[in-house]
């Protein structure tokens, strides 16, 4: 897996220029980590990808979740594996968390736990979000204000989201102590403060670590090859790349659209085999496409940065936000992102 570009790992605990957030340190997770690391081949990027052609959600899925993670932009970032997290005490955190949260929200004051606190945390299982049968099952975390109005079944107004999955990621699994939980994708929306809040908790209740990730070219090129692949029922937009042109005084972006129609025409004249995709046939496909823009703009595209990919599956930007757009392929984009997280852990 190709390393994502971020100058190395950058946790969610330290405070820096891009992100702002600041988190304390942890130890224990240093034990599951360094078990990790013995047992994976990290920084090595495939050869070749599966791509699943149809929903793998399971018969026990909440379609009102899953609506819910739709349409919606989440910043990425990996996790390591949590130190006894209990799915059966996701009651009592919600508690504690809200606690902690209404305590933040008010910079340090004291705050009893059980008090009303005007804010509301809800931990909850994603069931049947799952590649397979071996992974963990996806939490919900959501934080939600007390509403001022000043009627009585008013409703609170859900004002962060954020949900922890570890999609087809059996060499992991296998891998980590009895003791620890792995959860490696989180994805987040909202204010970027609430971020920072309930990943300082989750990284002081379970030891485990929070970085950013971003998406480098490669594997932007890799999705904009596998999304085209990608069956669609309903209309399939155009697909979309933007490419950034290092200048001074700024920077300058080339939106490149493609119609579906011939990006999939393209593809399907590369592809040798269905259902997979090869580096080789990313590659070419990517040749193509600069062949194509050199013919008619003689830019050289190769010269920039690929940052951005859009299609009908997803769109995914390179500081490491994605909007993933069809139930249908949901399982295929997080098993994707799942591996960028995964390798991430170093």
């Amino acid at each position: 897996m190709d390393t994502p570009d971020s100058g190395g790992m950058t946790p969610l605990g330290r405070k820096t220029a891009e992100t702002g957030i600041n988190f304390t340190s942890t130890t224990r997770f240093s034990r599951g980590l360094t078990f990790i690391r013995t047992h994976t081949l990290f920084g090595q990027s495939p050869t070749r990808r599966i791509i699943p052609q149809t929903s793998l959600l399971q018969e026990n899925v909440d379609p009102q979740k899953i609506a819910f993670l739709l349409r919606k932009q989440w910043t990425l970032y990996s996790v390591t594996p949590m130190y006894k997290f209990s799915y059966g005490n996701l009651k009592e955190y919600s508690r504690l968390l809200s606690a902690f949260v209404a305590a933040e929200k008010q910079k340090g004051l004291a705050v009893e736990v059980g008090n009303d606190l005007g804010i509301k945390v809800t931990l909850s299982t994603l069931l049947g979000l799952k590649g397979t049968d071996q992974d963990q099952v996806a939490v919900l975390v959501q934080i939600a204000s007390r509403s001022q109005l000043p009627f009585e079944n008013a409703e609170n107004k859900v004002v962060w989201s954020g949900w922890f999955c570890c999609i087809s990621g059996d060499d992991l699994l296998e891998s980590v102590p009895e003791d620890f939980t792995c959860l490696s994708l989180f994805l987040a929306n909202g204010a970027e403060s609430y971020t920072a809040i309930v990943g300082s908790w989750f990284q002081k209740t379970f030891d485990c670590y929070f970085s950013r990730l971003t998406i480098s070219p490669l594997n932007l090129a890799w999705m904009a090859a596998m999304w085209t692949g990608c069956k669609v029922d309903s209309h399939m937009a155009a697909t979309e790349l933007v490419f950034s042109v290092p200048c001074i005084p700024q920077s300058l972006d080339i939106s490149y659209a493609i119609h579906s129609e011939d990006a999939k025409a393209l593809w399907d004249t590369v592809q040798k085999t269905p259902g997979e995709v090869t580096q080789e046939e990313v590659n070419l496909f990517m040749d193509c496409l600069y062949s194509h823009f050199h013919r008619h703009f003689k830019i050289h595209l190769s010269a920039t940065r690929l940052v951005k990919v859009s299609t009908s599956i997803a769109s995914a930007h390179c500081d490491g936000n994605i909007k993933i757009l069809h139930s249908k392929h949901l399982i295929g984009v997080l098993t994707l992102l799942t591996e960028l997280a995964i390798s991430q852990i170093q």
